[in-house]
């Protein structure tokens, strides 16, 4: 009998020039600067070790992602502070920057601008591509009289707007290099399941695309928000589109735990079933995962070196 392939939790994330890698015991960021290699290195805490209830299937989607999102921005804003736009002016702060510095100190400036971005994010994401299509398809209903035209129209223009939205964005040059850092990341990882020594050389001839890739619970959770949207407007109507788009926000926790436990089944079996739901995910990192050079592979196997737990095995999936 053929020995089970290793599959690792550890994961990551392209940043500006840098990648965070994130392992069962801590995490690393590491960002090619202006004068080399900038490493910061994180014991990881997480909030399930201090209420185990919120690590229970089902609750531990929505709150892993949004432990997700802090950390990410949070890693963002340090690789973006070593490559400062270029029509930045040296002069002094503004007003408002020196008031808010004296009202809150540098550090709770940080986590007022990083709760701030991480609520604007989301409220982005799920004004775009979820409550925008169910405000348009309301006009379908009202041009055909039919609920099962709005809901197919509803599904239709979640699945549009999110794929036109990742088109667009890939085609910029600044994320295409950040996507490029994606793809570093991804076979790096592959490089390490298949227990291969963390060379240059061995990363780069590695899939780009890898079955557990984090961005892929995006295109899951507009899945599996349409199919449990479409099941419970079945079973309790709902006319007005307002108080509609409101049961959708009310259920997005429990659709992001369903998201969370299929990627979970997905990633850790290999079988047809399995095989063939990770295929849409896998399709979708052509828009989001581009082939890296050397560089970028340097970086993301310094910051996988840093994450490896020192138990083996402890980081199985």
């Amino acid at each position: 009998m053929a020995e089970k392939q290793f599959r690792t939790t550890i994961g990551g994330q392209a940043l500006i020039e840098g990648i965070l890698m994130r392992g069962p015991e801590k995490q690393a960021i590491v960002v090619r600067g202006p004068e080399g290699l900038v490493v910061k290195e994180e014991a990881l805490t997480l909030i399930k070790d201090k209420y185990p209830v919120l690590g229970w299937p089902l609750l531990r989607g929505g709150v892993t992602f949004i432990d997700s999102m802090v950390k990410g921005v949070k890693a963002l804003m340090f690789s973006a502070d070593y490559f400062p736009e270029e029509d930045a002016g040296e002069g002094e702060p503004s007003k408002f920057e020196k008031w808010l510095d004296e009202k809150l100190g540098n550090e709770k400036m940080e986590k007022v601008v990083i709760g701030f971005s991480v609520v604007l994010a989301v409220c982005f994401a799920v004004g775009l591509f979820m409550l925008l299509p169910t405000f348009l398809a309301s006009f379908v209903e009202l041009a055909t009289d039919s609920v099962l035209a709005r809901n197919l129209a509803d599904a239709a223009l979640r699945i549009v707007i999110f794929m036109a939205y990742l088109i667009v964005v890939s085609r910029m040059k600044d994320i295409r290099r950040v996507f490029s850092y994606h793809g570093a990341e991804h076979k790096t990882i592959f490089c390490y399941e298949k227990r291969l020594e963390l060379t240059v050389e061995n990363v780069r001839v590695q899939p780009k695309h890898h079955p557990r890739c984090g961005t892929s619970f995006l295109l899951v959770v507009i899945i599996v928000a349409i199919l449990v949207n479409t099941v419970v407007f079945a079973l309790f109507p709902v006319e007005n589109v307002f108080l509609r788009m409101l049961v959708q926000l009310l259920l997005l926790p429990l659709v992001a735990g369903i998201a969370y436990e299929f990627n979970r089944y997905v990633g850790g079996h290999d079988n047809p079933v399995a095989s063939f739901f990770a295929k849409p995910g896998l399709w979708m990192q052509n828009f989001t995962t581009f082939e890296p050079d050397d560089s970028m592979i340097e970086v993301a196997i310094e910051a996988m070196k840093r994450v490896i737990p020192q138990e083996e095995g402890k980081d199985a999936w």
